[in-house]
């Protein structure tokens, strides 16, 4: 989920470069590595969202200390993004592209076995990463997530994405992300739109669609959505629908979620100012994402103990 919003404040506001000095240089012998049950890589493909029970529950603590320095400095860190209306109540927060700025991510992505469990899970040959996501909805927040795809807003195109969504506070599944099952196999994509007001971004691409009000006629879809607990991971493709209802959220509801990309993507362009952006990438549409800012992490091998 990106929630990038037009104004001057938004997820793309202008803060630190993430990149700093370059991303440094990965063994990949020293990514960890997991075998992933079949019967799990079989319903993420056919479903578009599997849940992972405890699959990170190791790392829940360094995870909330990282987003914690997200959210008591935010600008400190790059792409900080509230998306409550001014006088509504509770604080939804996200920020992104802040690996290298924030150690506890920077160990996540290249300590945790999460590369593995993506390259498995698209059935690629190899795992790259995007980026990661980090979330905070505090208690009495009724904000909706509007229904999105995550694809409409990257600068990435591709059959092989993934998301990997960690919960790190327990979740009631009334007020926990949820997923249109097999709509990544729908062939659309909906227009991106802003979290602030569900309003579509300026810049319209004139193939895109408005996407379906899935709250309003729950009845018409198969919707995924589960009770989390801390170091519970839901996996989803870049292009299934997904929000959230406007349920009050009575207790702390964080989650960091990383971006993975497969043997097929590649750059595209967008009509719209991508989320996040990536402007001098240097990079023509159909090449393939460049690997000193968006390493690979996981390759197919002999596994080792997560």
């Amino acid at each position: 989920m990106d929630g990038s919003v037009k104004t001057e404040t938004s997820g793309n506001q202008k803060t630190v470069d993430w990149k700093q000095n370059g991303v440094p240089d990965i063994d990949l012998l020293s990514v960890p590595s997991v075998n992933i049950e079949d019967d799990i890589i079989d319903r993420f493909q056919n479903d578009g969202a599997v849940l992972m029970p405890g699959l990170f529950e190791n790392w829940v603590s360094q995870l909330r200390s990282g987003l914690q320095k997200n959210l008591e400095t935010p600008n400190d860190y790059a792409f900080p993004c509230e998306s409550i209306p001014e006088g509504a109540p509770g604080r939804f927060f996200d920020s992104y592209c802040n690996w290298l700025l924030i150690p506890e991510y920077y160990s996540h992505v290249t300590k945790s076995c999460a590369a593995s469990v993506a390259g498995q899970l698209m059935r690629s040959t190899e795992s790259q990463f995007f980026h990661e996501h980090a979330f905070c909805k505090e208690p009495g927040t009724q904000a909706a997530t509007p229904w999105h795809q995550d694809m409409p807003y990257y600068c990435v195109d591709g059959k092989q994405t993934v998301s990997l969504y960690i919960a790190l506070d327990e979740t009631p599944a009334e007020v926990a992300v949820r997923f249109v099952k097999g709509s990544h196999r729908w062939d659309r994509l909906f227009h991106p739109v802003s979290f602030l007001d569900s309003e579509d971004f300026e810049s319209i691409e004139e193939h895109l669609e408005a996407a379906p009000d899935v709250n309003e006629n729950q009845e018409d879809y198969e919707i995924l959505a589960w009770n989390l607990h801390p170091g519970d991971c839901i996996a989803f493709d870049f292009l299934t629908l997904h929000g959230t209802t406007a349920g009050e959220v009575k207790a702390r509801r964080r989650a960091v979620s990383t971006r993975w990309l497969g043997d097929d993507v590649t750059y595209c362009e967008r009509a719209i100012k991508t989320s996040p952006p990536f402007p001098n990438i240097g990079l023509e549409p159909g090449e393939r994402m460049r690997t000193d800012w968006f390493p690979v992490l996981w390759q197919r091998r002999s596994p080792v103990v997560c």
